[in-house]
């Protein structure tokens, strides 16, 4: 009799259970899978705005606005005159001239001269610039054959309008045949200046 009300009473309850409502059962909210999706690729999205942010640079590289300097250092060589600013005629400081008649005080053109023989030239020169010559101031080789010619220092100071005896020693080439030395005077920068019409003093010899 015991045993029978046991098994009644869970069967009893059994019942109940099974009978239940559903609003007495919470459940989970079914998810709608779409949106899950959409959620689930603004997320990858996102992400990857994230990363590409992380990797460019803040500011632009630095722009060299400044051309390169391709412009030369030249040395201009004096000239006979300038004109200044109010249009006068200015001389400048360096330009000597000659005498065609007289510029040769020895050694004329074509002398003959003998293999290895020494001999001294000598020109006659007028300084026709505005400054004087003085300390630093030489003649000096310019092209052709310098047959061993050396630079000459003035000897003493030039003034302007002055004449002057400027002198080379040589040696004639051991080989026959024609040769020139040309040679002009240098200032005290070492800038050379001009003779008559842009022409150096020179001496030719024949070698025989």
């Amino acid at each position: 009799m015991k045993l029978r009300s046991i098994v009644i009473t869970a069967l009893v309850a059994m019942l109940i259970v099974a009978c239940a409502s559903p609003e007495a059962t919470t459940a989970e909210p079914t998810s709608d899978i779409g949106a899950v999706r959409t959620s689930a690729a603004s997320t990858v999205v996102s992400q990857f705005t994230l990363t590409a942010a992380a990797f460019t640079p803040t500011t632009s590289p630095p722009t060299n606005t400044s051309a390169p300097d391709t412009t030369a250092t030249m040395t201009t060589q004096p000239v006979a005159e300038v004109t200044n600013a109010e249009g006068t005629t200015v001389a400048l400081c360096d330009k000597y001239s000659w005498d065609p008649a007289t510029v040769d005080v020895n050694i004329p053109d074509n002398t003959i001269m003998s293999p290895g023989q020494d001999f001294v030239k000598t020109w006659k020169i007028k300084n026709i610039g505005a400054c004087t010559w003085g300390e630093g101031y030489e003649l000096v080789f310019s092209y052709g054959e310098k047959m061993s010619g050396e630079p000459q220092p003035l000897s003493a100071a030039v003034a302007p309008g002055q004449e002057v005896d400027v002198s080379v020693q040589f040696t004639a080439p051991d080989l026959a045949g024609s040769y020139f030395s040309f040679w002009t005077l240098e200032n005290d920068k070492d800038i050379p200046f001009l003779g008559n019409d842009n022409k150096a003093l020179y001496v030719q010899i024949l070698v025989q």
